[in-house]
């Protein structure tokens, strides 16, 4: 049987993968897994923006309750806030219905331990095997009656509880900056516009309207060529856009240029090494991050430690090694002395800390990480099930590496959230690099290409 938890939680297509009846079980497993040292857990619970998210949290809601738990109600809120305000609340979880940056008909369901980190592997599994037997009408948990059936309480200050604590992180005012924010449509639409204003930025906002369908869909993080567009047409400081949840950040400098993930650790964790204040001189990033992020780090007396793809696998590298700081090309980024997860805010108060005590622009501070042509391709696929054993995709492999050399690096993957094989090669030959790319998404579309969906 496939795996219920992926990379990020409980993903797919709402109401077809993840429907209300598996949310109930969710909620009621969660409940009895993580009901720590009490019969009566709490849990904060939030979502994006999406549709199908009030159907989901419901369920979700309802199978928590039914388990003895109570529930604060966060309402529209950004993933990370959860995290924050699990600790805050002195709550034994929280739970997350989002699907961050994926298609607006996908939704998922994360959790927070009482610490404010995702759940490890093990609990997960607990959670899942409880889920398993409840499917199979193995309900062996708790039905608590009368006044121990769970409350559900809307927290009416969990997003101000939350931009309180943004703004005392920042320690410093933006009066005179011209800022783009593009939210969007998605669960900062409210905050990070307010955020940024209440720091005494001015802000010239877009996509701030959700309608419950439109979260993500040409716009945010995963399509930062609007703001771009908007910077340069407001001759705008910087640009700053965020993903569905808000727990990713691509910037734009002043002139319209993308300033990615791999960037903006560069900028942090160089300024970091100048003052002394990166232990153990080092970053956590991905095997997708550019080549020349290590190139920088390393002449700034820095070192470069990467890992698989996957925020939860920063996280663990983070952790084992005892840094703190790390994150991947899409701009999820942490700063673990500071935040137990990945967010999009509080990382674009850290970028603006630097522009603030340096000086420099975006743009100038930017260019200290040289840029390696890389190219990114994703095929959508029938299964992704065996596919590196397939013949023709094998040798595939082996020709794209050896178009690549050993200057190059090809990384291929299937996704944890999606029916995509992803595919990343990058080097100091741009024709070498597409070529490659094109050898190996060739051979996936041909043996196991699937239509686009409805």
């Amino acid at each position: 049987m496939a795996r219920l938890f992926g990379t990020d939680g409980v993903r797919g297509v709402a109401n077809r993968d993840v429907t209300p009846e598996l949310a109930f079980r969710l909620g009621r497993a969660a409940a009895t897994v993580l009901a720590v040292d009490t019969d009566r857990p709490l849990f904060v619970v939030g979502r994006d923006t999406r549709a199908s998210g009030e159907m989901l949290q419901a369920a979700l809601v309802a199978g928590m309750l039914s388990a003895g738990a109570d529930c604060l109600d966060a309402g529209v809120i950004p993933t990370p806030a959860v995290a924050y305000l699990t600790r805050q609340r002195g709550a034994q979880a929280g739970a997350v219905i989002s699907a961050s940056h994926n298609p607006v008909e996908d939704n998922g369901i994360k959790f927070f331990g009482a610490n404010g980190y995702k759940l490890s592997d093990e609990l997960e599994s607990r959670i899942e095997e409880l889920v398993t037997d409840l499917g199979e009408g193995r309900d062996r948990l708790p039905r608590p009656v009368g006044g121990r059936v769970g409350r559900l309480r809307v927290d009416r200050q969990a997003g101000r509880d939350y931009l309180a604590f943004l703004i005392g992180t920042a320690g410093f005012r933006l009066d005179g900056v011209r800022v783009v924010i593009d939210a969007a449509y998605g669960a900062c639409f409210r905050l990070a516009p307010r955020l940024f204003a209440r720091l005494g930025a001015e802000v010239l906002g877009l996509h701030l309207s959700p309608t419950g369908t439109n979260i993500n869909v040409n716009c945010g993080s995963t399509h930062p060529e609007y703001a771009a567009r908007r910077v340069r047409e407001e001759g705008a400081d910087l640009g700053l856009t965020f993903d569905g949840d808000a727990d990713r950040l691509i910037a734009i400098d002043e002139r319209g240029n993308i300033v990615d993930g791999d960037h903006i650790l560069a900028i942090c964790a160089l300024d970091r090494l100048r003052r002394d204040a990166l232990p153990g001189k080092t970053v956590v990033a991905t095997l997708y991050s550019n080549l020349g992020l290590r190139k920088a780090l390393q002449e700034a007396g820095g070192e470069l430690l990467v890992t698989g793809a996957g925020d939860r696998q920063v996280m663990e590298a983070l952790l084992a090694n005892g840094l703190v700081l790390g994150g991947e090309q899409s701009g999820h980024i942490v700063f673990l002395d500071s935040h137990t997860t990945g967010d999009g805010m509080f990382t674009a108060i850290q970028l603006l800390d630097v522009m603030r005590r340096t000086g420099r622009r975006l743009s100038e501070l930017a260019e200290e990480m040289p840029v390696f042509p890389q190219v990114l391709a994703n095929v959508r696929v029938r299964s992704k099930s065996g596919w590196s054993e397939i013949p023709e995709v094998k040798e595939a492999l082996e020709e794209a590496k050896a178009e690549l050399g050993a200057d190059g690096q090809l990384n291929v993957r299937p996704s944890g959230t999606e029916p995509v094989i992803r595919i990343m090669a990058q080097g100091p030959d741009r024709g070498a690099v597409e070529r490659a790319v094109e050898l190996v998404r060739r051979a996936l579309e041909v043996h196991l290409g699937a239509e686009e969906r409805n």
